[in-house]
C-alpha cells in the first residue's frame, strides 16, 4: 500500500487528508488489494472551470468553479453544489469520495461527487446569484445528467440556485430534465419531506444513539453548532422529540441557555431575516458564549463546516456523544483526542446520509412523474436511517470497533466489490 499512498498527490486540503488517511486506515484493516486501493484513493474526473459573471455595476467578474466524480461504480455521481470563499478542486474531491461511502452505505444507487464556485454569495444581489449559477450550469452541462451525475445544494445554495442550473441545462439539451438536480422547491418538481431530510436523518441518529444507551430523550441536553438548512431542522427534530436544546449557533454567533433554547422562535427569526440568520436571538432568553461546540451538553451536533473539531478545539468539547451533521467536522487528530477523553462519535458520512437519501426519493419520483405524501417520503427516510445506523451499530459491537470505521469498511467494501466485479475498462 505504501506504493499507492506515495502515488497519490499530497494536498494541503485538510479535508482531503482527512478523507484520505480514513480510506487508508480502513482498507489497510479489511486487507483490500493494491489494485481496488489505487482506484478509489483517486477521482475518475476533476473538472475546473472559469464564471464570468457581469455584476450589477457592470463589471465583469470571473469565478472559479468545480465538479468532482469521484465513483460512478455504484451508478451516477450524486453530491451537492455549494458557493463559499473557501471551496477549491481538493474539498470537492474530498467531499465527493465522503459522498461515495455515504451513498454506498446507505444502500442507494449513487457514486459520489461534489462541486462547488468559490465566491461570496452573501455580498451578492439575486440577479447576481442568478447569472452565477446559470453559468457555472452551462459550464459543468457536459458531464452532468440524470444518468451521469445528479447535483444537489450544499452550502449557501438552496431550490432556487437548482431550479436556475436545471433551467440553463435543459435549454441546452433541448428537452426538459426534472430528474438532473434534486433539491429542487415543491411546486417545481421537488419532493415534500426534502429540505428537512438531512436534518431530521442526523436527528434521528442522535435518537437512535440514545436509544443504545438506554436514555431518556428529556433528561438529554444538546448543542448544535450551525442553524443553516442541516442544524435548524436537526434542532427542531430534537426537540419535537424531547430533547433540551440548550445551544445553537452561526455567523452571528453561539447562543445558549442552560435549559433549553425556543427552537420555535429561533425559526421565526431566521425566517423573517433577509439573510435567514440569527440576529436578534440573544433578546429570547439566550445569552451569547464562545461557542457552541464548547457548550456544556450531553450531545454535540456539529452542522458546520470541516475540520471545526480539530487539535486545538477538541479538547474543549465538552459533549460525550457527537454525531456530525457537517461533512468532516472532526479532523483525524481530533478524532484520537475525543476517543481517548470517552466520546462516541456517530460519523458524518451515517449521520447527515438523509440528505442522499432523500435526494434518492426525488430522483425517483422525477424519473416516475409520480410524487408521494410527505408523511410517505418521512416514514421511508426515518426508516432507513434507523436501518442503517442499527446495521453500523451491530457491526461496530461485533468487530470492537468505532463506528466511523465500521461504517468506512462497510461502504467501501460495497464499492471494490462492484469495482471488481464490473473490471477495469481500457
Amino acid at each position: 500500500m505504501a506504493d499507492n499512498k506515495a502515488e497519490r498527490r499530497k494536498s494541503d486540503n485538510v479535508l482531503l487528508d482527512t478523507a484520505l488517511q480514513e480510506f487508508y486506515g480502513a482498507a489497510d484493516e479489511m486487507g483490500l488489494s493494491e489494485k481496488l486501493i489505487a482506484i478509489l484513493s483517486h477521482a475518475e474526473r476533476r473538472l475546473e472551470v472559469s464564471v464570468p459573471v457581469e455584476m450589477d455595476d457592470g463589471s465583469v467578474k470571473v469565478f472559479k468553479g468545480y465538479r468532482v466524480q469521484h465513483s460512478t461504480a455504484l451508478g451516477p455521481a450524486k453530491g451537492g453544489i455549494r458557493y463559499d470563499t473557501e471551496v477549491d478542486v481538493d474539498e470537492c474531491e474530498a467531499l465527493a469520495m465522503l459522498m461515495t461511502w455515504k451513498c454506498s452505505l446507505a444502500g442507494i444507487p449513487y457514486g459520489g461527487g461534489k462541486g462547488g464556485i468559490a465566491c461570496d454569495p452573501l455580498s451578492m444581489s439575486k440577479k447576481e446569484k442568478e447569472k452565477l449559477s446559470r453559468a457555472f450550469g452551462a459550464r459543468i452541462a457536459p458531464i452532468i445528467g440524470d444518468w451521469s451525475d445528479v447535483p444537489a445544494p450544499d452550502m449557501n445554495t438552496g431550490g432556487q440556485e437548482m431550479v436556475w442550473i436545471m433551467d440553463t441545462v435543459s435549454k441546452l439539451h433541448g428537452r426538459f430534465e426534472p430528474a438532473l438536480l434534486t433539491g429542487k422547491p415543491i411546486p417545481y418538481w421537488g419532493s415534500k419531506g426534502r429540505t428537512e431530510a438531512t436534518g431530521r436523518g442526523v436527528a434521528t441518529c442522535g435518537l437512535e444513539l440514545m436509544k443504545k444507551l438506554d436514555k431518556n430523550p428529556a433528561d438529554i441536553k444538546a448543542a448544535i453548532q450551525g442553524f443553516g438548512n442541516v442544524g435548524s431542522y436537526t434542532a427542531k427534530t430534537l426537540s419535537d422529540a424531547g430533547v433540551k436544546v440548550v445551544a445553537i449557533s452561526d455567523i452571528t454567533g453561539s447562543y445558549y441557555n442552560p435549559n433549553g433554547l425556543d427552537i420555535n422562535k429561533a425559526f421565526e427569526i431566521i425566517n423573517h431575516d433577509p439573510k435567514h440568520l440569527l440576529n436578534g436571538f440573544e433578546k429570547f432568553g439566550a445569552e451569547k458564549i464562545e461557542d457552541a461546540l464548547f457548550a456544556e451538553c450531553d450531545f454535540l451536533f456539529p452542522c458546520a463546516r470541516d475540520g471545526v473539531i480539530n487539535n486545538q478545539t477538541a479538547s474543549k468539547v465538552k459533549a460525550k456523544y457527537i454525531v456530525e451533521g457537517a461533512n468532516g467536522p472532526t479532523t483525524p487528530a481530533a478524532d484520537k483526542i475525543l476517543i481517548q477523553n470517552g466520546a462516541l462519535i456517530v460519523p458524518d458520512f451515517l449521520a447527515n446520509s438523509g440528505g442522499v437519501i432523500g435526494s434518492y426519493f426525488e430522483w425517483a419520483q422525477n424519473l416516475q412523474g409520480f410524487f408521494w405524501s410527505e408523511e410517505e417520503y418521512n416514514d421511508r427516510l426515518v426508516h432507513i436511517m434507523k436501518g442503517n445506523f442499527n446495521r453500523v451499530w451491530d457491526y461496530a459491537k461485533a468487530k470492537n470497533i468505532k463506528m466511523r470505521r465500521a461504517a468506512t469498511m462497510a461502504a467501501i467494501q460495497r464499492v471494490a466489490d462492484v469495482v471488481e466485479l464490473r473490471g477495469i475498462f481500457l
